[in-house]
C-alpha cells in the first residue's frame, strides 16, 4: 500500500485539521470530528450531513454559505455516532431548527435518527430526508432499499440555497423529498480502492474489467464485464437510469459526472462529452451540468452519472445561487 498518511488509525484526525489549516472560514470540533461554519445567518435552518470519511470533499468540503452549516465526519467508510452527530446539530441550530441530509446507509441511518431524537429532548426542531438515489441494486449489505452516493450534492446545495434564502424547515423538508424523487445516479468501477487501515482492496477486478453499479464503498454492482470504451459506458449508465426510472426524453435535466478519487480530470471529461451528447441525442435538456470529483471512494478509479430531472425552475436557480462552500 502506498499512501501520502502518517499512521493509517490518524488518518481522519490529520486529514480534517489540515482542511482546518487550508480553510480559515471553518471551526473543527476536534473531539466529535465535525467541520462547520464560522459564521452561521442567524434564524436560518441549519443544513447538516455527514457519514464515513473516504468520500472527500465530500461532506467537509460542502461547508460554507448556501450550502452545509455542518459536516460530520465517521472513520473511513464508518458511520458517525449519534454523540457526533449531536454536537453538529446543537452548533447549527440559530433557532430554525436543523435539517438532516443523510444518504441511505443502515449505520448513517440509525445514528442520525438518534441523534434527531435526543436533539428533540433538548427543543431543537429537526427534520431529515434519506438519499436513495442509486438505481444500480436494490438492498446490500449496506442498505434496505437503494444506496444514497453522488447525488447527494445536488440535494446539498439545492437545499442549502434554499435555507439561505430563508425556507422554513416545513418548506425544506418538502422540497427535499421532492428533489429526491427526481434523483438517479449510477456509477462504474476499473480500480478497486484501499482503506489506509486495511492496506488491500475491498475487492478484486482483473486489469481487463469493470463493474457497472459499484457502491461508494466498494459493494458488489450488477454486472461485470471487459472493459469497454467511455462512449459505451455512458450509453449502459444511461440505459440503466431510463430503464430503473421510466422517464421520458422530454424532460429538462441537471447533470453531475463525478470522479470516485482516482479517475483523471482527462478522462471525466470525455466522459461527460459522451455522456452529453448521447443526452442530447435522446431529446433530453440539459441546462445545468458539473464535472469534478464531489463524492468519492478513497482512491477507486471510475466514475458515477447523476440526472435531476428539473421538475421546479426554482430548483435550477438553487443549484446556481452562489456559495461559498470550497469543493462546489
Amino acid at each position: 500500500m502506498k499512501k501520502i498518511i502518517n499512521q493509517p488509525d490518524q488518518v481522519l484526525a490529520d486529514m480534517l485539521k489540515g482542511y482546518k489549516l487550508v480553510h480559515d472560514d471553518v471551526f473543527y470540533l476536534e473531539e466529535t470530528h465535525v467541520i462547520t461554519r464560522s459564521h452561521f445567518t442567524s434564524k436560518k435552518v441549519g443544513i447538516i450531513s455527514g457519514g464515513g470519511s473516504g468520500h472527500e470533499p465530500a461532506h467537509a468540503g460542502f461547508v460554507g454559505e448556501g450550502m452545509l452549516d455542518a459536516a460530520v465526519c465517521g472513520h473511513v467508510f464508518t458511520s458517525p455516532t449519534p454523540d457526533q452527530v449531536l454536537s453538529a446539530i446543537q452548533v447549527a441550530d440559530q433557532g430554525a431548527g436543523v435539517f438532516l441530509v443523510i444518504k441511505n446507509y443502515s449505520g448513517d441511518c440509525m445514528n442520525f435518527d438518534m441523534a434527531k431524537e435526543l436533539a428533540e429532548l433538548e427543543g431543537i426542531p429537526v427534520d431529515f430526508v434519506i438519499v436513495n438515489d442509486d438505481v444500480a441494486v436494490f438492498d446490500s449489505s449496506y442498505t434496505e432499499g437503494r444506496r444514497g452516493v453522488a447525488g447527494t450534492i445536488l440535494v446539498h446545495k439545492i437545499v442549502g440555497a434554499a435555507a439561505e434564502n430563508g425556507a422554513s424547515l416545513e418548506e425544506i423538508k418538502k422540497l427535499a423529498e421532492s428533489v429526491v424523487a427526481h434523483l438517479a445516479s449510477v456509477g462504474v468501477a476499473i480500480k478497486p480502492s484501499i482503506v489506509p487501515e486495511v492496506g488491500k482492496p475491498g475487492f478484486e477486478l482483473e486489469e481487463d474489467e469493470m463493474e457497472f453499479g459499484i457502491g461508494i464503498h466498494g459493494e458488489p454492482g450488477y454486472s461485470r464485464e471487459k472493459i469497454k470504451p467511455s462512449r459505451e459506458i455512458a450509453e449502459e449508465l444511461i440505459h440503466k437510469i431510463e430503464v430503473e426510472t421510466k422517464w421520458t426524453t422530454d424532460q429538462t435535466l441537471a447533470v453531475l459526472i463525478n470522479g470516485m478519487g482516482a479517475t483523471p480530470l482527462m478522462e471525466q471529461y470525455i466522459f461527460a462529452h459522451d455522456c452529453l451528447t448521447i443526452l442530447q441525442e435522446k431529446g433530453y435538456t440539459v441546462q445545468f451540468k458539473k464535472v469534478g470529483n464531489y463524492m468519492t471512494a478513497i482512491d477507486m478509479a471510475g466514475v458515477s452519472l447523476t440526472l435531476l430531472q428539473l421538475e421546479d425552475e426554482k430548483w435550477l436557480d438553487y443549484l446556481t445561487q452562489s456559495t461559498l462552500a470550497p469543493a462546489w
